[in-house]
């Protein structure tokens, strides 16, 4: 499953969700996410909240006055990236199956 892949140290993205609070609830929210992301397939639409992110600087080297020594991270949504890691791994599967 892939909630169990979520890693507990990452930071929640723009819908707020931690992957530690995901982690402690995947047994209850399994079925409700299973409907969600079949009615985002069905529907070929995404909710919103998977569409923002939050953007934080993280410093890489030199003087931290310099705004060039920053580099921009995304905090996207947990769910959403569990989405994807589904979508990605059917479709690497369907290509690798039909070759």
């Amino acid at each position: 499953m892939k909630l169990d892949k979520l890693r507990d140290d990452k930071a929640a993205g723009a819908d707020d969700l931690l992957p530690r609070f995901l982690n402690s609830i995947k047994k209850e929210i399994i079925s409700p996410i299973v409907m969600l992301f079949k009615k985002v397939l069905r529907e070929e639409t995404v909710p919103s909240d998977w569409r923002n992110a939050n953007v934080v600087p993280i410093f890489k080297v030199g003087q931290r006055c310099v705004a060039a020594n920053y580099r921009p991270v995304s905090l996207t949504s947990q769910i959403c990236k569990v989405f994807e890691a589904v979508v990605r791994d059917e479709i690497v599967f369907f290509w690798i199956n039909i070759s």
